[in-house]
């Protein structure tokens, strides 16, 4: 029990750093910074995996899209700009930027129907995608809100 609390601290602690150290600034036309998460190829392109630290920081002056993705719905993020099933983000193509290369942030709760759903935004020409490595249980495990 002690050693899990401590564990818990340290992470804590980690966390708050790498929050306060981010300092990448991302302009409204600017592509995905790229020392920002891992790159996944997938047909037609790539997508970035990226950290609830990385989301966190990128929240800071948030020009991007923020897709929950999750069904079905169990809350959001705040600041999330709209919720789409996984398997019909194909068909709501009007409810994202006719920018192809718009920068779009997607999440679920595991990070299972959001890595679906960047690969098909991949597939159809996006080119800025972010997908939340983890989800919303990452999301949580940092101690994060999430507005039910």
């Amino acid at each position: 029990m002690k050693k899990r609390l401590i564990a818990n601290l340290l992470f804590g602690l980690m966390l708050l750093v790498l929050t306060a150290c981010q300092s990448a600034a991302i302009t409204p036309s600017a592509s995905i910074p790229p020392e920002i998460g891992k790159v996944i190829q997938v047909e037609g392109g790539s997508y970035r995996d990226i950290s609830v630290t990385d989301l966190l920081g990128l929240m800071d002056k948030k020009d991007f899209l923020l897709i929950n993705v999750h069904i079905p719905f169990e809350g959001n993020f705040p600041n999330t700009d709209a919720s789409i099933p996984y398997d019909t983000i194909g068909q709501n193509l009007d409810k994202l930027p006719n920018d192809k290369a718009a920068k779009i942030a997607l999440y679920c709760r595991s990070d299972r129907m959001s890595t679906i759903a960047a690969a098909e935004l991949v597939k159809l020409g996006y080119t800025n995608i972010w997908n939340l490595d983890g989800g919303m249980a990452a999301w949580e495990q940092a101690g994060q809100p999430i507005e039910r």
